[in-house]
């Protein structure tokens, strides 16, 4: 039988064991990532609970955003559709998969991501784990399936222990890594334009900027003598775009039929997503199919070549500043206006943020 002594000593020593084990679990535990963003951009956004955004999931997800060993032949990345410098969109009409092929329409811009629910042109993926998967997959994209992409992983030396400290395991899974990905997109966000230092009063925009921004954000009313370029509807928002699908009147019979493909409703015949505004200065070209090189085309657009179609938005419909006017009739002034507007919405700290760059080269 044990001497009390004994007993105490014991005691101790697995106390000393607990206390050791204990600091050893919590300094390997994820440390837990604040995502701030500006109150007027709102809180109706959803965060996975069996994917919290973490310290080293971000930095996991940063490094599989840049990794080319995600595609056939180890040819391109995320990154290589989705730059930094171009507000994560690439500038290309439709951009070009591993195997030399084209994708079928224009890279969107990545900001912002985690108040969207809906992902790509035509929303077929819901929450950014599910759009993760899509262009690693593609065959047009990067093509390659999750398996390969796992043993390429497995076989490094820096990606087990990245995993390790994301998810407290070195093994690497297909589900791991679109979790870490999506922590890193949900991280990607815009908010400090000028537009955004206006709302905090820390800008004063000039008469141009004032007007374009007025004209921008109301309905057309000539009735009234109130003239607007009737864009606020789908982009009136802080953030500059609603999750919203419209066909926005780009074709009578669109080749694409967007958002139908997906649903195969009828009524969803060349509606697309409404995309984020922006930083828009720097995503040209412009609408699902890039058609459009300049902001100037696309008012042009807008203002006087909007395509009748059983399935075009009621909001673009019959709108004009001319009573009983056949297009929207915006003078050259006020297209100007309206530009330097959109010029507002350029966030340089957003594009050259360390935090979002590629970290194999910082």
């Amino acid at each position: 039988m044990k001497s009390i002594w004994q007993r105490k000593y014991i005691l101790s020593t697995w106390a000393v064991i607990a206390v050791f084990i204990f600091a050893f679990v919590v300094q390997n535990e994820p440390e837990p990532y604040i995502i701030e963003y500006p109150a007027y951009f709102g809180g109706r956004f959803s965060i996975p609970k069996d994917n919290p955004t973490t310290q080293e999931g971000i930095a996991l997800g940063r490094m599989l955003f840049y990794e080319n060993k995600l595609s056939k032949n180890n040819a391109i990345s995320c990154a290589s559709c989705h730059q930094q410098k171009l507000a994560f969109t690439d500038g290309k009409t439709f951009s070009t998969g591993a195997d030399g092929l084209q994708t079928k329409r224009n890279a969107m811009s990545l900001s912002n991501l985690l108040w969207v629910r809906n992902f790509f042109w035509d929303g077929r993926a819901k929450g950014l784990e599910a759009q993760a998967v899509f262009p690693m997959i593609d065959s047009h994209e990067m093509n390659q399936s999750l398996d390969v992409t796992v043993e390429k992983l497995k076989e490094t030396e820096i990606y087990p222990q990245a995993f390790n400290k994301a998810f407290g395991s070195t093994e690497i899974t297909a589900n791991k890594i679109v979790k870490a990905i999506a922590q890193f997109e949900r991280t990607l966000i815009s908010a400090d334009s000028k537009y955004d230092q206006y709302l905090s009063g820390a800008y004063s925009p000039t008469e141009q900027e004032l007007r374009g921004m007025e004209l921008f954000m109301t309905v057309p009313q000539p009735q009234k003598n109130i003239r607007g370029a009737n864009c606020g509807h789908c982009h009136g928002t802080p953030k500059i775009f609603k999750e919203l699908f419209h066909n926005n009147g780009l074709d009578s019979n669109p080749t694409d039929i967007g958002r139908m493909e997906f649903t195969g409703q009828e009524i969803d015949r060349g509606r697309f997503r409404v995309a984020t505004l922006r930083n828009i200065a720097l995503t040209a070209p412009y609408m699902h199919d890039g058609r459009f090189k300049t902001l100037e085309e696309v008012l042009d657009h807008y203002n006087e070549h909007v395509q009748p179609s059983a399935t075009l938005s009621p909001f673009i419909s019959d709108v004009s500043n001319e009573i009983d006017g056949e297009s929207l009739a915006l003078t050259q002034d006020e297209k100007k206006d309206i530009i330097a507007f959109l010029h507002m919405l350029t966030d340089s700290t957003f594009i050259n943020n360390p935090k979002f760059s590629n970290p194999f080269k910082s």
